[in-house]
């Protein structure tokens, strides 16, 4: 077995250089995103402000120059930064974690491709394994979604979409809009179906909290701060046809059972959505 490491450092590429920072402690900087830091000829930060704050935190100084790139003006940045990655080093850096994932740096990166422009990354910090390992759930297979749909109907259709999704799901979402997505989820995915919250990864306040999705609605009810990475267990066992229990339903109602309790049981039981299941019963006009 070669158990050689390499100890040193080399002179950096010429070409993009994707590089992750720290999500919060800066211990998690690795020696080659310092010396990208240092001797780049151009670094493409989401923040130069929060960049250079880095450097200085690490004790790096930069001697390159420092540009914005940023959603709003990446597309305008692109061929600036090709020109010098023809003939230096360009690294991309975002405000935390991986840039491109969910962060800006995939617009200069697809072009760099595209023109043959070499491209390498400096791998380290990333919400999303983090999370997923963090989670204590099935992660074998998993799916990552960015954020989560900001408008209520948005929201609803892709959550629907993931109900019968047997991978595990990661994705991000505000904290000032986690409890209407969990209440959706409730609603859509079933209250049973597991899950796991993680916020403020690697900083001194870092927290996961697993549960089924009923649980983790009343524990976010109380007030979630910080960043929030949510992992949510792939559906297990066969898909229930909303169609199939329309029958069962029709016999508990015509049994004096009040409908909207009937099909609230229901969809919690078999993790179908209860407003559909309430609209096909209507619609059917058993």
């Amino acid at each position: 077995m070669n158990t050689h490491l390499q100890t040193h450092l080399e002179p950096l590429p010429r070409g993009i250089i994707i590089a992750a920072t720290p999500l919060g402690n800066i211990h998690d900087a690795s020696p080659r995103l310092r010396q990208a830091l240092a001797e780049a000829n151009v670094i493409a930060a989401e923040d130069t402000r929060r960049t250079r704050n880095l450097a200085s935190a690490l004790g790096v100084e930069i001697t390159g120059r420092v540009v914005s790139n940023f959603d709003h003006n990446e597309q305008s940045r692109i061929t600036q930064l090709l020109e010098a990655a023809t003939s230096g080093t360009v690294v991309i850096v975002t405000d935390a974690g991986m840039p491109s994932v969910s962060d800006p740096g995939f617009a200069l990166i697809d072009a760099a491709h595209a023109q043959g422009v070499p491209v390498t990354c400096f791998p380290g910090p990333s919400a999303v394994p983090t999370a997923l390992a963090l989670s204590g759930l099935p992660v074998g297979r998993f799916c990552f979604e960015g954020f989560a749909p900001r408008k209520d109907g948005a929201r609803r259709g892709w959550l629907e979409s993931l109900r019968s999704e047997q991978r595990a799901v990661c994705f991000f979402e505000s904290p000032h809009r986690l409890v209407d997505t969990l209440e959706q989820a409730v609603e859509i995915l079933g209250p049973n179906r597991r899950a796991a919250i993680a916020r403020e990864l690697t900083k001194m306040f870092e927290e996961v909290r697993r549960g089924s999705l009923a649980e983790l609605l009343v524990w976010a009810r109380d007030g979630v701060k910080g960043e929030i990475t949510v992992v949510l267990e792939g559906a297990t066992g066969p898909v229930v046809d909303i169609e199939s229990l329309l029958f069962e339903v029709a016999d508990r109602v015509a049994a004096g059972e009040r409908l909207k309790a009937v099909c609230s049981e229901l969809a919690a039981r078999h993790g179908v959505s209860k407003k559909e299941l309430y609209d096909a019963y209507v619609a059917a006009r058993y």
